[in-house]
């Protein structure tokens, strides 16, 4: 009996002093937190997407604080959680919310297929073995990486082979345009309006492009030569359009042979 009650008395002396030493050892070496951090943490919304290009939240909270990355960097957030981030940073923050864009139309109506593929069923697998699945080299290969790196559900993979923007969803987290290994998103204001040219072919062979794909770019120029803003300019074979100067005339959609060019309205608030 006394054997056991010395072996208790022993066993609660040790857990003592372990307990004094831990809590010692922990004022000694304790890591200073940056409370900015911890506070830029709780106004972020958690998503842990990996669009700000950061390990998770925690990591872009102590990025931000350390000044390290910009202060509208969550893309899942958008232009809310920039002015929260900067409101605990004591900053003023001009930023508006993104969405993704898709620049390429090539369904299986419209584009033709270069053959049956066999391989790993990825657009990355099968950009890097056969340089995609259509005819058209820069179009959608159609495997859906963009949609399977999404993690806010807001990209699914149609029917007709193309993936589509839930944009009542999307962040603009940006995630698709790293995961597309043909470019072929952007990210653009959620609240543009204007026109966009949805292809990314800048071949000027108009004859193989027109054999190619339906709806593809034929460089033709109508629409850099009937915009009464001139707001679009024909580079590197794209319309690109000055929003500064579009008014939305819907002139260039209507004129553009191959149905290229599309209004965009505002797609998320």
């Amino acid at each position: 009996m006394n054997t056991i009650i010395i072996t208790i008395i022993v066993s609660f002396l040790l857990a003592m002093i372990l307990g004094v030493l831990l809590g010692f050892f922990q004022k000694i070496f304790a890591v200073p937190v940056d409370e900015r951090a911890a506070k830029v943490r709780e106004v972020l919304p958690g998503a842990n997407c990996g669009g700000c290009g950061y390990p998770g939240c925690d990591g872009f909270a102590a990025a931000v604080a350390s000044g390290q990355a910009p202060v509208d960097g969550c893309a899942a957030g958008g232009a809310g959680t920039a002015k929260k981030v900067g409101e605990v940073l004591g900053v003023s923050v001009n930023a508006e919310n993104q969405v993704s864009l898709l620049a390429c139309q090539g369904s299986k109506e419209c584009a033709v297929q270069r053959g049956f593929y066999n391989g790993v069923h990825t657009c990355s697998a099968a950009h890097q073995a056969v340089n995609g699945t259509k005819m058209c080299t820069y179009g959608c290969v159609g495997f859906g990486d963009c949609a399977a790196v999404c993690t806010f559900d807001a990209l699914h993979m149609g029917p007709d082979g193309l993936p589509h923007v839930d944009y009542a969803k999307c962040t603009g987290c940006g995630m698709c345009v790293k995961a597309c290994p043909m470019g072929l998103f952007s990210k653009i204001p959620s609240a543009r309006k204007g026109a966009v040219a949805l292809c990314s072919n800048h071949s000027e062979n108009k004859p193989a492009i027109m054999k190619n794909c339906k709806v593809g770019c034929i460089k033709c120029g109508k629409c850099e030569r009937g915009c009464p803003k001139k707001a679009i300019k024909l580079v590197n074979g794209i319309p690109l359009v000055d929003y500064a100067l579009c008014d939305s005339c819907k002139i260039c959609v209507d004129g553009c042979p191959t149905h290229v060019l599309k209004l965009i309205e505002t797609v998320k608030a």
